[in-house]
């Protein structure tokens, strides 16, 4: 599942027109109009979500046909089907993504609703339902979450004779990098077999980066490097949702950001050339890299690898503690459905404890409600898997950042995929571009 973006310029509604195959083409009224559309970009959740949709069937005799698309085309179809009156009955949301959507009426209010049917939204992780209200409305409940987490080389880290164990306890700070800094140097190897943290280390000619670098990530970071500058003390937003001001010619990023420059400097994280090239998986899966921190979304993808073995460890602990970004999704009805009240009756079993115990078990993603993210959690175990890294994290109320949620999302990610890239080549000291960039976003937000 695809959550740090570069967003599509597309999704703010600009009335192209696209050859495609509608949603509404996929439904059929012919039982008096009890066909919904429901869109999803994710392969890996669509098989569990379909037993979802089997059983909502068979209890309320709603048909739910799921549209599954890749991400970049998720969002184009669905440009154009909002433009056309074609839209999904319920699509699957993305905090980045709704602001625009309801703000231009693209989206169906959920509050009296809500209320009708006493929905507890207090069941679900953290404060994720808070992040769908807008205006005094609601656009969504929570069906997800997901958290960050180090991925790491099990034969790596052995042969750097380090104990997994001493993994659970990584300490990191600007100055000199905390036994995180010393563990991404050891786990660094040339191609002469000297690692990073030994004399001779030949950074020019490295077989095995320490870390590997995940390419992209706009204004927010979320796998590069947000853990980094929020365990430093950082805040995206001088408030979060809908901030009017982005932070980030703080000094908390600057000084995180410059480390994480001297890093790549160093020899010891991916360069911008090679990763770009790779891409996480390949980067990993043929060791070029033997850590690498990700999202919660992809634990199967790194569980299942037949080309190397992976493990899971949490991220290190900053000057304020360890901190991740935490973001969830949740299904929207669309304003032109002309099936509103059997969304709505979809929505809610999406979001309720008869769904998410389905999803739990497929242990494909965390659901949102908490028992049930246990009961994924507890799945995976059974599969030999531990998940506590992104579990265990996302229970500690004092760990957790809102995902940053603001208008203008596209053109900010834009501007701010520039300066990191820049700040990644060493083309750029973080200390005077990212104030720069600060201004550039925040003049962006004040039009």
């Amino acid at each position: 599942m695809k959550r740090t973006i570069a967003l599509l310029t597309a999704v703010a509604l600009s009335g192209a027109t696209l050859a495609a195959c509608t949603p509404a083409e996929l439904s059929s009224d012919g039982d008096g109009g009890k066909n919904i559309v429901y869109s999803l970009w994710d392969p890996n959740q669509q098989t569990a979500y379909q037993k979802c949709a089997d059983a909502f069937t068979k209890e309320t005799g709603i048909g739910v046909t799921i549209d599954q698309k890749g991400w970049d085309d998720y969002w184009q179809n669905l440009t154009v089907g909002l433009n056309s009156g074609t839209a999904p009955d319920v699509i699957t949301n993305h905090v980045a993504h709704y602001p625009e959507l309801a703000s231009k009426g693209a989206l169906a209010d959920l509050s009296d609703r809500i209320e009708k049917d006493g929905i507890d939204l207090d069941q679900y992780t953290g404060d994720l339902a808070s992040l769908w209200n807008y205006d005094g409305k609601t656009y969504g409940i929570p069906q997800d979450w997901d958290t960050i987490a180090l991925v790491y080389n099990v034969k790596d880290v052995k042969d750097a004779g380090v104990d997994p164990a001493d993994l659970k306890n990584l300490d990191w700070n600007p100055t000199d990098g905390g036994s995180f800094g010393k563990l991404i140097a050891r786990l660094t190897v040339d191609e002469n077999g000297v690692r990073g943290d030994e004399p001779g280390f030949d950074k020019t000619k490295v077989a095995t980066y320490g870390w590997g670098l995940e390419t992209g990530g706009g204004v927010v970071g979320q796998g590069p490097w947000s853990w980094l500058a929020l365990s430093n003390g950082f805040d995206y937003l001088d408030k979060n949702p809908f901030g009017t001001r982005y932070n980030l010619d703080s000094p908390k990023l600057i000084e995180a950001m410059a480390w994480w420059q001297k890093q790549i400097d160093a020899g010891y994280v991916t360069p911008v050339e090679q990763a770009g090239n790779l891409g996480l998986e390949p980067m990993m899966e043929q060791n070029k890299a033997a850590l690498v921190p990700d999202g919660s979304w992809r634990i199967n993808t790194w569980a299942g690898s037949e080309a190397q073995e992976f493990a899971f460890a949490p991220l290190p602990k900053g000057p304020e503690g360890r901190k991740t970004i935490i973001n969830g999704l949740a299904p929207s009805i669309t304003a032109s459905s002309k099936h509103q009240d059997e969304a709505w009756q979809w929505v809610k079993y999406l979001t309720s404890e008869a769904c998410q115990s389905v999803i739990a078990q497929e242990a494909v993603v965390f659901p949102s409600i908490t028992a049930q993210s246990e009961a994924a959690a507890k799945a995976h175990e059974d599969a030999g898997v531990d998940v506590s890294a992104f579990l265990d994290i996302a229970q500690d109320p004092e760990a957790l950042s809102y995902y940053p949620i603001t208008f203008k999302a596209d053109e900010i990610n834009s501007e701010a995929d520039v300066v990191i890239e820049r700040i990644q080549r060493g083309e750029a000291d973080p200390a005077t571009a990212l104030p720069e960039l600060a201004t550039k976003v925040n003049s962006l937000l004040e039009e």
